[in-house]
């Protein structure tokens, strides 16, 4: 029980400015929901806003324990995506933005993609692309 209390601690500064932002967002049409112990927001105007905050839009971000979406379809697509960048934000803490905005500008600079060539973002493809292989191979089996 401890474990998960100080993770869910070392990850809190973010998931409060989640909870704010997330707030707001209810405020202004977005629905809310609990998933596995992490905060789920999603659709209405902060849905909207989501898609002007990185050149190309994107679909959700995830602020400590909370995932903030478009909607609610896209939420359920990227889920475990999220879920990947929750269990970092526990590893990580305070430290999770810096490194995250860190890793974008080394790739930058060396002339990546600065989204797709994030060492965070590598995991969290990796991760999702091996969990779907594992379940077809239960499945098929």
């Amino acid at each position: 029980m401890l474990p998960q209390i100080l993770r869910y601690a070392w990850a809190g500064p973010y998931t409060l400015l989640g909870l704010v932002l997330g707030s707001v967002g209810v405020l202004f049409g977005a629905s809310l929901r609990r998933h596995h112990g992490v905060v789920e927001i999603y659709g209405g105007r902060i849905g909207r806003g989501l898609t002007r905050l990185r050149p190309g839009g994107f679909a959700a971000m995830t602020l400590g324990h909370v995932i903030l979406a478009v909607d609610r379809s896209a939420l359920v697509q990227l889920r475990q995506h999220e879920h990947v960048h929750v269990r970092q934000y526990e590893r990580w803490g305070l430290f999770f933005l810096p490194a995250y905005f860190l890793s974008s500008l080394l790739q930058l600079a060396r002339g990546r993609n600065p989204y797709r060539e994030n060492h965070f973002e590598r995991q969290a493809y990796a991760t999702v692309a091996a969990n779907r292989r594992i379940s077809q191979q239960q499945s098929s089996s």
